[in-house]
C-alpha cells in the first residue's frame, strides 16, 4: 500500500465555532485568527494506492457553488484537487473508489462538478463512491442544525448516477488492510479510515480531530451535533492512539499533516508532528 497527500486548498472558519466553549484567549495560542476571528484550515485528502485500486479519501469543497457561497469561506492557496492529482500523475478516470468520511460540503464537494452544458457530472466517472446507509439517511433528510452542510448537489447526483454504495457497519472494512472506525459526535456515523502503512497504524482523522490544537478533550467544535459524545469518543480514541503510537493524518490542520500523541500528567497531548512523506 502507498499513501499520498492530496492538498485541495485552504478555507477560513470562525475560531469560536471551531473550538466551542474554549475561550479565544486560549485557543488562539495554537490557532491564531485574523481581525475577523477567522482561522485558516486545510482541506487535506489522502490517496491510497493498493494493487489495482486507487482510493481517494474525501475530496474537498469543490468549485461548483456560486460566489456568494464561497464568499463565506475565503478560499485561498495555490493547491486544488485537480492540480494535486495531476502532480501525482493521476487522472480522474484512474480513481477506482471515493471514500467519503461524511457528507459535509468541505469533505465531499469535489465529488460532483458542472459539465460543459451546466449539468452535474461525476468528477471521478469510473469510481464507486462509498458512504454508509445510516449516514446517507442522516444527510438526505437533514436536521435543521446540519442542513446548511449537506448540499443536495454534492450528494444526490451520486445516487442518480448509480455509483453510490454502502459500507457494512458490522465488518467496517473497504478491503483487507483498509478498515474504518465510526464516530457519532460530530455527525451520525462519520467514518475514519484506519490502515497499516510502513509498520504504523495510520488513522485519517476527518472531523473527530480537526487539528493538533483540538487534542485537549474540551476542545470540541461548536459544529458537533453531540459534543459530549465527541468528548468521550476523543478520550477513548486518543488514549488508544497514545498507547499504540498511531499516526494521525489531519485533514484540517493548516500546518501539520500528521502527528502522534502521548500520555502526560495533563492527559493526552501532542508528541511529534511531521509530513506523511517523512514516515
Amino acid at each position: 500500500m502507498e499513501l499520498f497527500t492530496v492538498d485541495t486548498g485552504f478555507f477560513k472558519l470562525d475560531g469560536g465555532a471551531m473550538f466551542g466553549v474554549v475561550p479565544k484567549s486560549i485557543w488562539s495560542r495554537t490557532n491564531p485568527s485574523d481581525e475577523n476571528n477567522l482561522c485558516p484550515w486545510a482541506m487535506r485528502c489522502l490517496l491510497v494506492s493498493d494493487g489495482n485500486r486507487l482510493v481517494l479519501i474525501d475530496n474537498g469543497i469543490g468549485d461548483k457553488q456560486d460566489a456568494r457561497f464561497f464568499s463565506h469561506y475565503y478560499l485561498h492557496g495555490e493547491a486544488s484537487l485537480a492540480k494535486s492529482l495531476q502532480q501525482l500523475g493521476v487522472h480522474p478516470t484512474d480513481i477506482t473508489d471515493v471514500f467519503l468520511t461524511h457528507l459535509h460540503f468541505d469533505h465531499c464537494g469535489g465529488s460532483v462538478k458542472y459539465g460543459s452544458h451546466g449539468q452535474y457530472e461525476l468528477t471521478f466517472p469510473r469510481a464507486t463512491y462509498w458512504t454508509n446507509e445510516d449516514h446517507w439517511n442522516w444527510a438526505t433528510v437533514p436536521n435543521p442544525r446540519e442542513k446548511a452542510s449537506f448540499l443536495e448537489e454534492n450528494i444526490l447526483p451520486l445516487q442518480e448516477h448509480g455509483v453510490l454504495k454502502y459500507l457494512d457497519l458490522a465488518t467496517k472494512s473497504l478491503f483487507p488492510g483498509f478498515d474504518f472506525l465510526t464516530m457519532d459526535g460530530h455527525t451520525d456515523k462519520q467514518m475514519l479510515p484506519k490502515m497499516q502503512y510502513k509498520g504504523h497504524t495510520l488513522v485519517f482523522m476527518a472531523d473527530l480531530l480537526p487539528s493538533v490544537g483540538h487534542i485537549p478533550l474540551p476542545y470540541v467544535m461548536g459544529y458537533d451535533t453531540r459534543p459530549l459524545l465527541t468528548l468521550l469518543e476523543k478520550q477513548q480514541f486518543l488514549e488508544e492512539a497514545a498507547q499504540n503510537q498511531y499516526v494521525l493524518f489531519l485533514e484540517h490542520d493548516s500546518v501539520n499533516e500528521c502527528c502522534t500523541v502521548k500520555m502526560t500528567e495533563k492527559g493526552v497531548r501532542v508528541d511529534q508532528t511531521f509530513r506523511l512523506d517523512e514516515l
